[in-house]
Order: structure tokens, then C-alpha cells, then sequence
């Protein structure tokens, strides 16, 4: 890396130039080779303007959740605690599974019972390549935005694309 400073031409690796013993880690950082690239690198989640999410208590029945996302057309629901920070999230996929191991009487359950517990989450200030690589580690089409841990936003998949195929046209 070459010095900003005094123009040698260090090691790449060094943290200090040889020479004058300025601070090079700081320059390190990763380059974006494109214009998509660059993006996921700098932009911040909240650039995708988060959906307002659909929240619900922790003592809620899956047949009240169930007529909460039909009436909304929400795809996920996300559960809080008394202090209004995220346990767990409810997903039409968590439905469907509840169903098939239930199919008598499941919608009585408390959505506790099918949530996914402590899911992942990214802050307005994460970057667009950590949400990226949270969905696809979790499998996760949905992902809660949090704020001190209190749900303020969902982003999903789609977002991403949106954002990305923007990007390609421009």
C-alpha cells in the first residue's frame, strides 16, 4: 500500500508506513469493484425504508395471529416482551408447520409455542451486505430492523432485490 503521507510503498498487510509511521489500517478497508458492490458495502438498511411492522404480544393464540395477517396481509409477525423488545417472530412458513404437527386445535396454541426465538435482527445503521449475509446464513426472507432491541421496521428479500436491480438500470 502506498503512503498518503510520505508516497513509499509498503507490504501490503502493513498497519504503519515503514518510513514515516502513519496509521495505513484505516485505508484497508473494502472497495466496492462495482457500483452493486460498493452499495452493499456503504449503504445502511435504513436506505431500504424498512416496512412499519406488525407487532403482537407474547400471550397472543396463533388463530388471533392467523386473522392478524389475513386482515393486514403482513408476512411476519414479530412478538415482544412486556418492555417491548423482539423474542421471536412469526412467519407464515411457522403457520404451516404448526398446522401439520397440530391439525386439531393448533390455532388455540400461543404463538410462543411456534415463533422463531431470539431471531436475527439488523440496525438502520447495519449495512446492506450484513442484512444480506444474516438471510442468507439464517435462510431468511424477513428480517426484523431494531433499534435498543424494540422492533422498528422489516426489510425482506424483495427490498434487497429492489435495491440491487435500481442499482443495474441507473
Amino acid at each position: 500500500m502506498i503512503c498518503p503521507r510520505c508516497g513509499f510503498d509498503n507490504l501490503p498487510g502493513n498497519d504503519d508506513c515503514t518510513k514515516c509511521l502513519v496509521d495505513l489500517a484505516q485505508l484497508d478497508g473494502p472497495n466496492g469493484q462495482d457500483r452493486v458492490q460498493a452499495s452493499l458495502i456503504a449503504d445502511h438498511v435504513s436506505s431500504l425504508h424498512p416496512h412499519q411492522p406488525t407487532i403482537i404480544p407474547s400471550n397472543t393464540t396463533l388463530e388471533d395471529a392467523i386473522r392478524l395477517m389475513t386482515d393486514t396481509g403482513a408476512d411476519v409477525l414479530l412478538i415482544t416482551s412486556d418492555d417491548a423488545k423482539i423474542i421471536g417472530m412469526l412467519t407464515e412458513r411457522d403457520l404451516l408447520h404448526a398446522a401439520d404437527l397440530f391439525p386439531a386445535g393448533f390455532s388455540t396454541h400461543r404463538v410462543t409455542d411456534h415463533m422463531t426465538k431470539s431471531p436475527a435482527t439488523v440496525t438502520p445503521d447495519d449495512t446492506l451486505a450484513r442484512a444480506l449475509q444474516k438471510m442468507d446464513v439464517g435462510g431468511l426472507r424477513q428480517l426484523p430492523v431494531v433499534t435498543d432491541g424494540k422492533p422498528i421496521g422489516v426489510i425482506c428479500v424483495q427490498d434487497l432485490i429492489r435495491h440491487l436491480t435500481q442499482l443495474c438500470r441507473d
